[in-house]
């Protein structure tokens, strides 16, 4: 399977993307297709058997253009800001003429009219060739409605019936069509801006060390492995690994973080980060598409691009309400003229399609969760789908693990009980050369210690993780385990040494028995410390009736005394990553809806079970995460943003829904003219469509604080 974004041109309103979608997903080798209003773009899951030639051709049958491959570039010169203040000023000229008493004012006004006719003649494109493929939209409504009151316009003048002449209501329901979509234009470019700032975020040039000099080049011109120079105050260009320096970065563009973080030798570095106060030179790694930014940049446009289910609702209510509205017109006239004998009812008939507003309805789900994702990226949350945005307002139980999750994961030795003839030392050593073929967390404990005693590794002949239990490998023809106490249970030997072991579980350390051809012949105890801002997330989870549990593989007594700091009573410990996956589908089989908080790595497969994945990684595990939310620091905080920002999301949309719901049947009763022999000028319709979009663009933006 392959999947493209494309750009797209044309598309007016929901009906438009509505009936793109549609027909793109008839297409026998497209597998899905997700279009995108907000973003102007199409998100393309397709076989083989066809190209992107062909999804191009796809969508230009359907009467749209694709401007290529999506990009984060800088969109085209806008002039339209410009063409809205000239046509402004012809409409004054308009509205003055309608109270002269010239002559010829009449011949003027048809002169405007075909100035306006030009200006708007995209819509009118738009409007005719949705209806030659069936897909009427917005542009139908409002095209038919300038042509019938032109002609019925140019009949009456030509008949010498002066008072019923519509050319500046044409001219009006061009214009506010164009300021109306200037206004959602501009609300959909706040929706892009977090997107926008990112791919802004990195310099253009670089320094490149050649010799012990080093000169400027463009980024273009980087290649993976050149050595980088980086001076305080400067960007990082690339990203990389420091070789030579140290210095403090900040990295808050892309964890919402603006605590500076202190980088040394072998650290990782971000292209887009500020140096803060050391020249470091380092290594490029990732360049162009496979840098960090691009892959988060990806993730939040492709999010952006798929659909919760909300705005599904609302697509297809947008796909009915077009020919609703033809029907309601062409009925309304039908009473008018025929059954009420009312001279008017061509005027109903005009205003009805002018006044409804299909984008009310189209524009209030997307535009809502484009700038909500929007805000969630500006705080290191990065969501791999729009729908996760609805399912966090349903989530009623959150799952933490404990290791790097409720703890920093920075564990350190504790202490050493050394059972052995080795020294403590070359004990050490061979546990580190063991622990230094393990991705587990505890495992960073002893690369560390690696590091900072410069420990000589010692290369084992075989090595395999026991999950759940530990690590076994071969030196100098000697089997070694490391890991918890149920090796005793797997090896068959008994332990002589719980008083010890008692010990280190009372000081709150992880513990890790050394085993030598199947004898103990050391202890070790890892200590870690937990965040100190959990306690205040559990609590506010729980005031928000989430009921919050620790899973965790660790001892009993170590979890449930961290359980009990934080202010957890639920805690599941010893739990095996398998047992982890089955105790969260006992939870949903329970009609539960789980957000399960992992590392990412070993919590995979609870991460997949759960309803919500959420990870806290580093961003150079950002695209191979199997959560649907990553966290870009080590804020838990952000938690609590997440389940805020749904809230406050899922509530707009609502609002959202509603307002163009009652705006559109009160609209629609007024312009028919049935209720107090109440009538409607197609010009006023036409500024009211614009208030009714401004209503949700406005109502949408509050998102934004």
């Amino acid at each position: 399977m392959k999947k493209v974004t494309l750009k797209i041109e044309g598309m007016s309103c929901s009906a438009c993307s509505n009936g793109l979608e549609k027909y793109l997903k008839k297409q026998k080798d497209i597998l899905n297709a997700s279009v995108n209003l907000i973003m102007a773009n199409a998100y393309i899951e397709y076989n083989d058997n066809i190209s992107i030639s062909d999804l191009e051709k796809y969508i230009s049958n359907c009467g749209f253009k694709s401007a290529g491959i999506y990009t984060n570039e800088e969109d085209k010169i806008d002039n339209s800001k410009k063409y809205l203040i000239v046509f402004g000023f012809l409409l004054l000229i308009a509205v003055i003429l309608m109270f002269s008493s010239l002559s010829i004012k009449n011949y003027i006004m048809i002169l405007l009219v075909i100035l306006f006719l030009i200006y708007g003649f995209d819509i009118i494109k738009s409007g005719i060739s949705n209806l030659i493929h069936f897909m009427p939209n917005m542009d139908s409504l409002v095209t038919i409605s300038i042509i019938f009151s032109l002609l019925y316009s140019l009949y009456n003048l030509f008949t010498n019936k002066l008072d019923s002449l519509y050319f500046e209501s044409s001219m009006m329901v061009i214009f506010f069509v164009k300021l109306g979509r200037f206004i959602e234009s501009s609300s959909y470019k706040k929706a892009k801006e977090a997107i926008k700032g990112l791919v802004q975020i990195t310099p253009k040039t670089a320094l490149l060390k050649v010799d012990n000099n080093y000169k400027e080049v463009t980024i273009d011109e980087v290649r993976k492995n050149d050595i980088l120079i980086c001076r305080p105050g400067d960007q990082i260009a690339v990203d990389g690994i420091i070789v030579n320096g140290e210095s403090h970065l900040n990295e808050s563009f892309i964890t919402g973080e603006s605590k500076p973080n202190k980088k040394v030798v072998d650290d990782s570095v971000i292209a887009g980060s500020i140096n803060i106060d050391g020249m470091i030179e380092y290594k490029a790694l990732k360049i162009g598409k496979d840098s960090t930014i691009s892959s988060i940049v990806d993730l939040v446009v492709e999010s952006i691009s798929k659909k919760p289910n909300i705005q599904r609702i609302s697509d297809e209510l947008s796909s009915y309400f077009v020919p609703f509205i033809f029907i309601i017109a062409i009925i309304s006239l039908i009473i008018n003229m025929f059954v009420l004998k009312n001279e008017n009812g061509f005027n109903s008939f005009v205003t009805i399609l002018v006044v409804a507003c299909p984008c009310a309805f189209g524009i209030g789900a997307p535009l809502a969760i484009g700038i909500s994702e929007g805000v969630c990226a500006k705080k290191g949350i990065i969501i791999k789908s729009s729908e996760i945005l609805e399912r966090v307002n349903d989530i009623d139980t959150v799952v933490f693990d404990k290791t790097g999750i409720i703890t920093y994961g920075n564990l350190r030795i504790f202490k050493v009980y050394n059972y052995s003839n080795y020294s403590e030392n070359d004990l050490l050593k061979i546990v580190c050369s063991i622990e230094n073929n393990s991705n587990h967390p505890i495992s960073n404990t002893f690369k560390t210690y690696v590091k900072d005693n410069n420990v000589e590794i010692i290369q084992s002949t075989s090595f395999k993780e026991i999950t759940g239990i530990g690590l076994k490998s071969t030196i100098n023809n000697k089997d070694y385990y490391l890991g918890s106490n149920k090796l005793f249970t797997k090896l068959k030997i008994n332990n002589k040494h719980m008083k010890d072991e008692e010990e280190l579980l009372n000081e709150l350390c992880s513990i890790i028995y050394v085993i030598e051809d199947k004898k103990v012949i050391g202890l070790i105890g890892v200590k870690d410390s937990i965040r100190e801002n959990v306690n205040d997330v559990v609590l506010e989870l729980k005031n928000n009736n989430k009921e919050v549990i620790i899973l965790s593989g660790d001892n009993k007594k170590v979890a449930d005394n961290i359980g009990r700091q934080i202010g957890v009573d639920n805690v599941i410990s010893e739990c095996l990553p398998i047992d982890k996956e089955k105790y969260i589908r006992k939870i949903k089989e329970n009609n539960h809806k789980v957000m399960m908080i992992g590392d990412g790595i070993n919590d995979a497969p609870s991460l997949i079970t759960a309803d919500i994945g959420l990870s806290i990684t580093s961003a150079s595990d950002i695209a191979s995460s199997s959560s649907e939310v990553i966290l870009m620091n080590d804020n838990l905080s952000r938690i609590i943003d997440l389940f805020t920002i749904s809230k406050k999301t899922i509530r707009i949309i609502k609002e959202n829904l509603f307002w163009a719901f009652f705006y559109n049947i009160i609209m629609i009763v007024i312009a028919s003219g049935f209720i107090l022999n109440v009538r409607m000028n197609p010009m006023y319709a036409s500024i009211a469509m614009v208030l009714s979009s401004l209503s949700v663009c406005i109502n949408s933006l509050r998102l934004r604080k």
